[in-house]
Order: structure tokens, then C-alpha cells, then sequence
């Protein structure tokens, strides 16, 4: 009975080992913790820890391993590991004659042994040791592997898979982590570490430090190649290899990332399968000269900037044609606080960066064209709050001027005005339409949303601007190679588009704001909007050319503002440098115009008259682009409208769209009694809270010249226009004749920014 159980035992071991699996087996199964990101050409862009259980590197081949750890492993491990067939029975006989006259000796496990244990968790050794039936087991399929692995195999796999220290598996994790290198530069203090290891992984650095010693006492001794005769012993400093050990086994260099696109790594993974396992390599659309070179940027403009209090930034490339991300840098790394927050998926205010989708959606419903006259002066909206009263970023107003104009230079006051028209619920569904869902509704913006008040990422923003450059077609982005076609919806008008892409690529209309030698301006043809947020908060820069839509923002991850950094000191630096980068070799043409759009010349009439020579046309001729139907030849002011509007507080100022020569408002009124246009007797006057106080101007307004103005009973000026710094309170504001006679009176009241209950955040070109 005994010889039959005994045989069973044998067996059932003998089946367990032939289980064992082939080499090629065992390293298509090897999983690093770690996940690489390639780019689009093969090159590793970011290696990301995404098993938190153990630390794994990359599968090791013998030949990248240092021959010193080869050497180091074999002499404290298994001397014979050459000779033997998969169990040392010379070490197995005298361990066992060791055990019986209770000697403490080796202990008899090769290495391929230990391979198998670690193969298979049935030959594992447990707390309490090895079981016979294990060891039977082990024996067994010891001797499996030999037949059926190469020696170099088994090595190589045995160095791939032990544990080492802590959670860390693997000769690539271990050289990295404690030694700061890839495993082919060990050297022979490093290699004898790691071998002590080994036998004892999380053990006392004296310990480990102690063994390692007799290690390299072996490795000095020992030939490396065996037809050479042993060298002499040679003195190892065992004090030196302390210290060395102790401070070894305390580094952790080897990082949970590391590499050019972080940000991109973890939302490219966030972009997976859920049930999916973790990929060991994924092929990302990124261009890695192009993200080396978006980095570089970013971050050698940050440090131009310096000394004004802007340390953030990110940059975002698209292809227009696919959605493929081609650059993406969510950072500007070492010159962060907050390096690990990604500026491309962060929520910002996106200022003026909005005005063309406003733009777009007012041509589209034929409200304007792109040579309609809107007038930029000081504009009262009554709101819920108050008085919402819209500011450009340069304080001043241009007077009439043109939709291209209104769109390219960044004026403010227009858009408010064309938001009156289109109502922020209307521009709330557009926004939605071409990738930019709001969390709040429309009316919760209220006019403000001209100006781009809500928070939106640099994702978003950039590929709505891609929707532009497509025509007006939206689609999502892709991040690898395998997402596929795109498909598209429309979100605008084709030809209200291609009109917003030629007013945001002409230089002259952008003139008013930026000068003709703005670095807006590249050689090559592009289309582009800078924006700024309340308070220098956000400076954003996003634009396309034929085949790339780029986008970047510079500000601080904290929300603090920016000192003295514009349009185009800020983020456009980036982008342009960004987009020659892109077109060194490649030329960018201008789009052709979609089928049944009108272009037509276009005249404007004259302005107001200065009083030195006859007036001058507001804008030079032009052909312009329009939507069918809304071409015409003459534009300029209607005087019975200009004086309508004149007195309105909540009007949008629009031209008519005369073909007729305009009459001079004065000469109309020559005849009536001056008196006082704007304000309004009676306006509430609730100042902006996201604009300085002191730059929130009122305009007093009057219908004649010769007057003068008295702000509770104290001279304020003289003129049809007078300027006034508002303070809470409430004010009597009259005009007078030369000799003090009081012609008009209105009474008004200003409250203070606390009070207003609209949010009423205020953009900038």
C-alpha cells in the first residue's frame, strides 16, 4: 500500500510538471506595471505605472543583461547552473548529509528549480517550507525545463520573473528603481546587491549588504571566462559596500511616469475599455518632434516671461482632417506648482476666444454680414442685476465699424450688442452645437456670454475652432491610430464659416487692435483668435491653417492673475511658434469658398464729421464674402437711427443698411433744445464686478456741443460727450447754458459691484 501511494504521490507531481509552459508562453504573459505610450512613428512618448500591486519593468533579453549580474547570479545562486540537468544532485546529497548530522550548508534549490516554483504556485515554498509532495513536484519539473528551455532561457526568464525586494519583480525594476540605470550597466558592486537579494529580498541592508560582500569576493575570485585561471583574492572593502547598500536600498528613482506627454498618457487610458485589460504598449496619434518642440516652446516662452506672474500653460494640436491629436502638453512641467493639473483638459474662461462662434451664428440667421456696421461705443444693457455696461479692453471706443472689423480687432461692445440679437440662449444651443456644452443655462450668462464668461478646457475650444476650419462640420477627436474615420455633424452654416475663417485670417481688419506686424501674422495662411479672461486670468491663442487647428493657454493653475501679459505677448507667441513649426515644409493655402456664396464690392459711408475738411468713408472699399441673398452695395449710418439709438439703453446699435447718402444728425436738430441723450433719468448703474472700478467709465451724452455739465451742483465738463468714473450713491446730473441756465436734469443712481446678481464677467481681445 505504502509503494502504491508513494507511486500515486510520484504521478500526480510528474503531470503537474509536464504542465509546464514554453518560453515563448511565459513571456507573451509578462506584464509590466507600467503602460507605454507610443507615438504615431514608434518612439516611446511616456511610460505610465498603471498596476498599483507590483512593480514590474520591461521584459529584459539576456543579452541586455550585464554580464557582471550574470556572473553574481550564478556564483550565489547555483555554481553548477551549466553543468547540471535542472537539479544540482551533488548539492541535493550534501545538503541532505548536512541536514541528517544537523550542519548548516547551501541549500540545494537551483535556479531552475526556483524558476519552476515561480511558474507554477504549487512548488512555491510557504511559511512553513516546502511539502515532500512539493518537492517531488519541483524536482520533477526542474528537470522538465532543462529538456525542454535552453540554459540562456531559463536564465533570462528567471532574472524577468523573481522577486527581488518589496513589491519589486524583475531585474528591470530593480536596477531602476535602487541603481538608477537599465540593467546592461551593472557593475560588479551593483550585481553582487542584486544577488543578495535574491536569496533574502527584504532583509536588513546589513544583512544584504554582508552577503553582497561574499558575493563580490566570489566575482573577484572567479574567471570570467572559465578556460582562464582563477585570479588572485583580492581585498574587498565590505565597510564601503555597506554604506554603498544602505544608501541603494533606500532610493526609489525609478518614477510612475516619465516621459514628454503625461497628461496625454492618462487620458488616453481613461479613454479605454473599462473591461478591457490594461494594454503593455498602446500607439498614440502624437508626432514626437512636434510634442518635444510644443514643450520646448511653452515652456522658453514661460521663461521670457518671467517676473510676470505666469508659471502655467498647455498646447494642443489637431489635425483637421481626422481629429487626431498630434501634439498634446498639458503643462509646463518643472516651472509648474501645480504640474500634475492638465491645462488642456482644465476648465478656464475662455474670453474673446468665443466671438467667432457669435459671429458665425449671426450671419448664418442673416442678423449681419460681415460688412454690417455695428457701432462700438458706451453701451447700457439693462439686466435683472442692473445695467450691465460691456468695456473693451483698451478702455476706448472705435465708433462705427464693420462686422470684420467689430470680429477681428476684438471688440467688445459689438459683440455684447450682437448677443442682444441673437439672445445668450440661442448662442447657448450654438456653443452646445460645435462641442461646448455649458453646465449653466444661458440666461444664467446672460449678456456676458459675449465675452466669454463661462469655463470651458482647451480641448474643447480647439477642436470647436477644427469645426471651422471643416466648414462648419463637428467630430470628435481621436488619440490613437485605431479610432477610425471621423464622423461628422454639422454644427454651422458652411458659408457663415468660411466667412468667420476669412475675417480671423485678415490682417488689415485685426489692424485697430493689433497693428499690422502683429506676430498674429504668419507667412503662410491661417486663421486665428487671441482672448484674455476677467482680471489677465486666461490668455488663450487658438487658430488652423489648411490641415492643423492649434490651440494654447498661458495663465497660473492656482486662478491668480497675470501681470501685464496681452494677446499677443501671452499665448500667441506659442501658437505662432508652434504653427511654423508645423508649416517649415508644408504650404497652407487659403480654403475655397463653399458653393452659392456671393462676393460682392462693397462702399461704406462717411462718419462723423470732425469739423477740419470734408468727412471720411468709415472703412475702405471692399469686396466682401455674404450669404446669398444679403449682398448689397452701400453701407453707412441712417441719421434717424443714429439719434433712435442714441437714447436707447438697451438697443442693440446696429447700421441700416442704407443706399442712400447719410444726413448729419446735427443738422436735423439744430433747431430743438439741448438736452441730455444718456442716461436716462431714473438708471440704476450696477458696476461690473470683474472690471477695475476704476476703468468702468460712464459716457454723459448730450444733443449739442455748447454746454456744460454739473454733477450735483460741481462743474464735470463741457461738450456733447463727457466722460464720468461712476461711485455708489445716487446723482443729479444737469447741462447749462453759458451763463448757468439749467437746460436739462437727470437723476440716476449707482450701486456698487456686490450688488449685481447676473453673472457679468467681462472678456478681452
Amino acid at each position: 500500500m505504502r509503494t502504491q501511494a508513494a507511486a500515486l504521490v510520484l504521478a500526480a507531481c510528474a503531470s503537474g510538471a509536464w504542465a509546464i509552459p514554453a518560453f515563448d508562453e511565459v513571456r507573451a504573459d509578462f506584464k509590466p506595471s507600467d503602460t507605454l505610450i507610443l507615438s504615431r512613428e514608434g518612439e516611446v512618448l511616456q511610460r505610465l505605472r498603471t498596476d498599483a500591486t507590483v512593480r514590474r519593468g520591461q521584459w529584459v533579453p539576456l543579452a541586455d543583461v550585464s554580464p557582471a549580474l550574470r556572473q553574481a547570479l550564478v556564483l550565489s545562486e547555483d555554481k553548477r547552473f551549466f553543468e547540471h540537468s535542472g537539479v544540482d544532485w551533488r548539492a541535493a546529497s550534501a545538503a541532505a548529509w548536512g541536514n541528517l548530522w544537523n550542519q548548516r550548508t547551501r541549500g540545494a534549490s537551483t535556479i531552475t528549480m526556483q524558476l519552476a516554483g515561480l511558474l507554477d504556485g504549487d512548488w512555491r515554498q510557504g511559511p512553513g517550507g516546502r511539502t515532500v509532495a512539493q518537492k517531488l513536484g519541483q524536482t520533477v519539473a526542474a528537470q522538465v525545463l532543462d529538456r525542454r528551455w535552453r540554459k540562456d532561457q531559463i536564465l533570462e526568464a528567471y532574472l524577468n520573473l523573481v522577486p527581488f525586494r518589496s513589491e519589486l519583480v524583475g531585474i528591470d525594476a530593480l536596477s531602476r528603481t535602487l541603481f538608477d540605470k537599465a540593467a546592461h550597466g551593472l557593475d560588479d558592486r551593483e550585481a553582487a546587491v542584486a544577488a543578495a537579494l535574491v536569496r533574502a529580498p527584504n532583509a536588513r541592508p546589513a544583512l544584504v549588504a554582508q552577503r553582497a560582500c561574499g558575493v563580490l569576493r566570489d566575482m573577484q575570485q572567479r574567471p570570467s571566462t572559465p578556460t582562464l585561471p582563477a585570479a588572485p583574492a583580492a581585498r574587498v572593502d565590505c565597510d564601503a559596500l555597506d554604506l554603498f547598500t544602505t544608501a541603494a536600498l533606500q532610493r526609489r528613482a525609478f518614477d510612475a511616469s516619465e516621459g514628454v506627454a503625461p497628461h496625454f498618457a492618462r487620458y488616453l487610458l481613461r479613454q479605454r475599455d473599462k473591461d478591457s485589460a490594461v494594454p503593455e504598449r498602446v500607439t498614440s496619434t502624437l508626432r514626437a518632434p512636434l510634442q518635444r518642440f510644443a514643450m520646448q516652446s511653452l515652456q522658453q516662452h514661460l521663461r521670457e516671461l518671467r517676473g510676470r506672474h505666469v508659471e502655467d500653460g498647455a498646447v494642443l494640436v489637431l489635425d483637421n482632417a481626422t481629429g487626431a491629436v498630434l501634439a498634446w502638453v498639458g503643462s509646463s512641467g518643472q516651472l509648474s506648482q501645480a504640474s500634475e493639473v492638465d491645462g488642456v483638459l482644465a476648465l478656464r474662461q475662455p474670453g474673446s476666444t468665443l466671438k467667432p462662434f457669435l459671429y458665425a451664428q449671426a450671419i448664418a440667421e442673416r442678423r449681419l454680414t460681415a460688412a454690417s456696421l455695428v457701432e462700438d461705443s458706451p453701451a447700457q444693457i439693462t439686466t435683472a442685476g442692473g445695467l450691465y455696461i460691456p468695456q473693451n479692453y483698451d478702455r476706448q471706443f472705435k465708433g462705427w465699424v464693420s462686422v470684420r472689423t467689430a470680429l477681428a480687432a476684438s471688440l467688445n461692445v459689438p459683440a455684447v450688442r450682437t448677443l442682444v440679437m441673437v439672445t445668450p440662449d440661442a448662442f447657448h444651443r450654438q456653443l452646445g452645437a460645435v462641442g461646448l456644452p455649458l453646465r449653466e443655462s444661458g440666461d444664467y450668462f446672460g449678456y456676458s456670454l459675449a465675452l466669454g464668461s463661462p469655463e470651458v478646457p482647451l480641448l474643447h475650444l480647439t477642436n470647436s475652432y477644427r469645426t471651422l476650419a471643416n466648414g462648419g462640420r463637428a467630430s470628435p477627436v481621436a488619440a490613437t491610430l485605431a479610432d477610425g474615420k471621423p464622423r461628422f455633424t454639422p454644427a454651422i452654416a458652411a458659408h457663415a464659416a468660411f466667412i468667420v475663417g476669412d475675417i480671423l485670417s485678415d490682417g488689415n481688419a485685426r489692424a485697430r487692435t493689433f497693428g499690422t506686424d502683429s506676430v498674429l501674422a504668419t507667412r503662410f495662411w491661417t486663421a486665428v483668435k487671441t482672448g484674455t479672461s476677467k482680471d489677465m486670468r486666461d490668455n488663450w491663442a487658438v487658430g488652423w491653417s489648411e490641415r492643423y487647428t492649434v490651440g494654447v493657454w498661458v495663465g497660473n493653475a492656482s486662478g491668480a492673475a497675470m501681470h501685464e501679459v496681452s494677446g499677443t505677448s501671452g499665448a500667441a507667441p506659442i501658437w505662432a511658434a508652434v504653427m511654423g513649426f508645423l508649416h517649415a515644409r508644408e504650404p497652407s493655402r487659403a480654403p475655397k469658398a463653399p458653393q452659392g456664396l456671393v462676393r460682392a464690392a462693397v462702399r461704406f459711408g462717411p462718419g462723423p464729421s470732425s469739423g477740419a475738411g470734408a468727412p471720411q468713408p468709415l472703412e475702405a472699399a471692399r469686396d466682401e464674402w455674404f450669404v446669398p441673398g444679403t449682398q448689397q452695395s452701400l453701407f453707412a449710418m441712417d441719421s434717424i437711427a443714429g439719434e433712435a439709438y442714441g437714447t436707447s439703453a438697451s438697443a442693440p446699435k446696429t447700421s441700416k443698411n442704407a443706399t442712400r447718402t447719410p444726413v448729419e444728425p446735427a443738422s436735423a436738430s439744430a433747431a430743438a433744445p439741448a438736452r441730455i441723450t444718456a442716461p436716462a433719468s431714473g438708471t440704476v448703474i450696477a458696476l461690473d464686478p470683474d472690471i477695475p472700478p476704476a476703468r468702468q467709465r460712464l459716457q454723459f451724452t448730450a444733443t449739442r456741443d455748447a454746454v456744460q455739465w454739473r454733477l450735483d451742483g460741481k462743474p464735470l465738463g463741457r461738450g456733447a460727450r463727457v466722460p464720468w468714473l461712476p461711485w455708489p450713491g445716487r446723482h443729479v446730473v444737469q447741462i447749462t447754458d453759458a451763463q448757468g441756465t439749467v437746460l436739462d436734469e437727470v437723476r440716476l443712481e449707482v450701486r456698487g459691484a456686490g450688488v449685481v446678481a447676473a453673472p457679468t464677467r467681462a472678456g478681452a481681445h
